[in-house]
């Protein structure tokens, strides 16, 4: 048994070795891969607990050469303890080598990197945006988008570092009071259209009104400055962190610095002429 184990994570370095030089792997490399990794997120709480040194990283959106350059500064797996805060796929070109990547250090080094869930890690959203469409590309087929978005459904939604930052996506949610609130959601499903789940994954601040509005995203909300304060205050945290949204300077602090976004894919979409941003 032992044996058998240690030669299958023998394969699995193997694997992640090519993945890191952008080859792809072929379609049963990646439903053994997934099949793996989906035991290590269903036994992950919603919201997993993160103790620091970690860092933080906001939306790569198949951006994978960037990614790389993400890991060459800030320092690869498992030496760097890493948090990402979801959107692998879509936009950028490598969506496949991306998430391979990303669920290869999962599988192997799965307590220094945990891998959250965004609004892109949907069958739907990967239909429309890329994803889906490199998928058939690549290799002709649509088995490798069926498996990796089928794992896209185990992802945690939220973490909490050191028991005062709190990490998700997107944002706030009017159904959302506390922290339990969260844990409480049944999240292995597609991302609903409506209520908390889409909330969170959809949502933005809003620095010129209070209370929850309507976004114009078509799904979440906007919420004040009073709804982020109330939310820190309730849960006993110190900050929000998030991703979800292009920030020109690679981040943002908002709300005298308690609510944080991050966001790690540079010149995004290759042509924002953006700088990006991770945040240890």
């Amino acid at each position: 048994y032992q044996r058998r184990v240690h030669g299958k994570i023998e394969r699995m370095e193997k694997y992640l070795a090519k993945a890191e030089e952008g080859e792809i792997l072929p379609e049963l490399a990646i439903k053994l891969l997934c099949l793996k990794v989906k035991e290590i997120f269903v036994r992950e709480p919603n919201m997993p607990v993160i103790r620091a040194p970690v860092t933080v990283v906001g939306d790569v959106h198949g951006q994978f050469f960037d990614l790389k350059e993400l890991f060459r500064v800030g320092g690869p797996v498992p030496h760097t303890n890493y948090l990402f805060l979801g959107d692998y796929v879509d936009r950028g070109a490598c969506s496949i080598e991306t998430i391979t990547l990303l669920l290869l250090l999962k599988l192997l080094y799965p307590d220094r990197i945990t891998l959250l869930r965004g609004n892109h890690e949907t069958k739907q959203t990967t239909q429309i945006y890329g994803f889906y469409t490199e998928c058939q590309r690549k290799y002709g087929d649509p088995f490798v988008w069926q498996c990796i978005t089928d794992v896209f459904n185990y992802l945690p939604i939220g973490a909490l570092i050191e028991n005062q930052i709190f990490c998700v996506h997107a944002g706030l949610s009017p159904s959302i009071q506390t922290l339990d609130d969260l844990n409480h959601l049944s999240r292995i499903q597609e991302i609903p259209h409506e209520g908390p789940f889409a909330d969170i994954m959809w949502s933005d601040p809003d620095s010129d009104n209070s209370g929850f509005t309507i976004s114009a995203r078509g799904a979440g909300y906007m919420f004040g400055k009073d709804i982020v304060d109330k939310f820190i205050e309730r849960n006993k945290i110190k900050k929000i962190l998030r991703a979800h949204q292009l920030c020109m300077q690679g981040y943002q602090l908002l709300f005298d610095g308690k609510f944080v976004t991050v966001w790690s894919a540079p010149n995004y979409c290759y042509r924002f002429g953006n700088l990006a941003s991770i945040l240890e």
